[in-house]
């Protein structure tokens, strides 16, 4: 069907709601408004999906919210009865609606003769991820559209493992999307009912406490901590989200005796309306923060995003203001702060690794191996890293003791298979908690941490291609990088090319080939002779293509100068 043939379809089914049918009435003879909403269906990948909502195939709504479930439990039911009866764990955050689609997904699920268990209340992500394993589920759905602005939701979707679906498995449920009617099914099993004969069972104190237990595990240096309660002051806000309860309670048994919370944000709210965007990479979110520190005179702010998978953090500096601090930074902060922390404490295991992705910074390389512990690159995504993990260790290679990407995820421990601003939160806290024992800010110890490692700097730049030709634009864009790709970047000779989609690696000097351990993702990087690397990816959630500068340089101001340089090469693409 065309958009004009499948709006007509739409609007005279009858699984649509007298209220539904008027919205879309509401744009009959707006063409425009009809092919945004029709032209096709949201892309399902990996992370799911993701939209804005409203009716429509392009659109996240219960009716795509079913179709996809119905998919999904295909997937599940193929793997055989004894996988399905291990039933799925489903999850919800804070946005609007989200409560009415993670119903509305456990109905399907239990309509398809598949167990349920889902939280009777919205929680963070990581504890989704958790109590797939904890319980021995065979998936887990959480309805949630993490930092994305009000208008978006999503439908994230996990495996055994607990880890987010790996590609193979997206793409049978993909499939089976597209092979099955988007109203065929219907509604599933009514709630009430499901829940009567044991097949929806609702989760709640036990799996949080459980959860929570493992995360406190992560902590190593109480003493510490308690060396300093008494002077050390945090500000958090979790952008009306769910680590409102989870975050300071980990917070105060480390011993945080100051935490002063956004109270104006503690509050659950899908329009999140205190922010333009719920999103702790962005310090414009952290106003409210800052006024509340600096009333309080507090040195360090703690953000959580909306399902607490993702956390921001920003400094005072020497001056007195208050600067955020990179996904890149922290995380290096972080990697180094738990070897040391592991040292100190004696659990460091014999064959440590630390795992983050090709988009990251060489930094944390740095860090990793001039301490014993052995870095490998894997894909963006907390699934790819979870299988290299799950991999290493089941192979007797090695330890993962730290995993994290630029954009503000981490993981830790082994009872997750994604990004967990949880346990994250937790161990940020102690990290600034042990520098301010020695005096020293976080701000400080970025500085040391360039003296040990050397200098680095990152700026990603975000080359948008909204519309409906934006996926258009964005693929010409990376032909024309790879039919033609460029000797030199800003006057500085590239050494090698390397194109992550067939695993290959140039010698640009020799024109030798030689292929790489990771494959099969649209990415392509380039390394300059002088340290910096650059890479081109299109965002799988956004109409997008980042590109990430990864400078290194003798210098701080040096590494700024090439950011700048290099990111105006970056610009000129789009």
């Amino acid at each position: 069907m065309n958009y004009t043939e499948s709006y007509a379809y739409w609007l005279a089914s009858g699984a649509l709601t007298e209220d539904e049918k008027n919205e879309l009435r509401a744009i009959s003879g707006n063409d425009k408004e009809i092919e945004s909403r029709f032209y096709g269906g949201l892309e399902f990948g990996t992370a799911g999906l993701r939209g804005m909502m409203g009716l429509g195939t392009a659109r996240m709504n219960i009716h795509v919210i079913r179709h996809a479930t119905r998919a999904f439990a295909e997937v599940i039911l193929a793997e055989g009865p004894e996988f399905a009866s291990k039933g799925i764990a489903i999850c919800y955050d804070c946005r609007n609606n989200s409560r009415e689609f993670a119903r509305a997904a456990a109905c399907v699920m239990a309509g398809s003769g598949i167990p349920v268990r889902i939280f009777s209340e919205m929680r963070p992500t990581p504890e989704l991820s958790f109590a797939v394993r904890h319980y021995g589920c065979a998936a887990g759905l959480n309805v949630t559209a993490s930092h994305n602005p009000k208008e978006y939701n999503g439908y994230k979707v996990y495996w055994s493992d607990g880890a987010q679906l790996p590609p193979n498995k997206a793409a049978l449920i993909k499939g089976r999307m597209e092979a099955n009617d988007v109203f065929a099914f219907g509604q599933g099993m009514d709630y009430d009912e499901a829940a009567a004969k044991g097949i929806i069972t609702e989760l709640g104190k036990e799996t949080d406490d459980a959860f929570l237990e493992c995360v406190m595990g992560e902590a190593t240096d109480y003493d510490t901590v308690a060396s300093v309660a008494d002077s050390f002051k945090i500000v958090y806000t979790p952008f009306h989200g769910t680590g409102r309860e989870m975050v300071p309670y980990v917070l105060r048994r480390l011993g945080i005796k100051n935490i002063y919370p956004v109270e104006e944000q503690m509050i659950p709210d899908g329009n999140f309306s205190t922010v333009a965007s719920p999103n702790p990479e962005n310090p414009e979110g952290f106003a409210l923060a800052i006024k509340l520190a600096d009333r309080v005179g507090a040195d360090f702010i703690l953000g959580t995003d909306p399902d607490t998978d993702r956390l921001g953090i920003m400094v005072r500096d020497r001056d007195g203001s208050f600067r955020p601090v990179s996904g890149n930074k922290t995380g290096v902060l972080l990697l180094d702060y738990v070897i040391g922390a592991r040292k100190r404490a004696g659990t460091m295991p014999e064959k440590p690794v630390a795992l983050k992705t090709i988009v990251t910074t060489e930094m944390a390389r740095e860090a990793a191996e001039n301490n014993g512990v052995r870095c490998f690159d894997t894909f963006t995504g907390f699934k790819f890293m979870a299988e290299k993990k799950n991999a290493l260790e089941a192979a007797g290679e090695g330890k993962v003791i730290f995993s994290y990407e630029e954009s503000y995820g981490y993981m830790m421990g082994d009872y997750v298979r994604d990004k967990d601003a949880v346990t994250g939160s937790l161990v940020v806290a102690e990290m600034a908690a042990w520098y301010a024992a020695r005096g020293m800010s976080l701000w400080d110890a970025i500085d040391e941490l360039s003296g040990k490692y050397g200098f680095f700097d990152e700026r990603t730049v975000n080359l948008y291609m909204p519309g409906l030709d934006g996926m258009e634009r964005m693929a010409k864009v990376m032909e024309s990088l790879r039919k033609d790709p460029p000797a030199e970047i800003a006057g500085t000779p590239v050494i090698t090319r390397s194109d992550y989609l067939d695993g290959s690696c140039t010698d640009v000097r020799s024109g030798e080939k030689s292929e790489m351990e990771l494959s099969g993702s649209n990415v392509l990087r380039f390394a300059l002779s002088d340290g910096t690397v650059i890479l081109a990816r299109p965002s799988g959630t956004e109409p997008k293509i980042k590109v990430y500068v990864l400078a290194r340089g003798a210098s701080a101001k040096e590494c700024l100068k090439k950011l700048d340089e290099y990111g105006s090469w970056a610009e000129s693409l789009k």
